[in-house]
């Protein structure tokens, strides 16, 4: 191994790890809004869902530039 993928390694690493960080991050107050909303209206349930799924998707765009980053090997 060369010095080369060590680098791509880190790379891929810090793609997922700060993505995922970010997306914990906006999740946890996404998500205390939506109990909130959830507790004073019910019928809130789906939107309160679907607001703290959207996050995720940041974590997703991570992985899938991580694996983009190792296929350059």
């Amino acid at each position: 191994m060369d010095i080369g993928m060590g680098l791509l390694g880190i790379g891929a690493g810090l793609a997922i790890g700060l993505s995922a960080l970010g997306s914990g991050l906006a999740e946890q107050a996404i998500g205390a809004a939506a109990v909130g909303a959830i507790a004073e209206k019910e019928e809130l349930f789906g939107k309160g869902l679907l607001f703290t799924v959207v996050p995720e998707s940041l974590a997703i765009f991570g992985l899938v530039i991580a694996i983009l980053i190792l296929a350059l090997k």
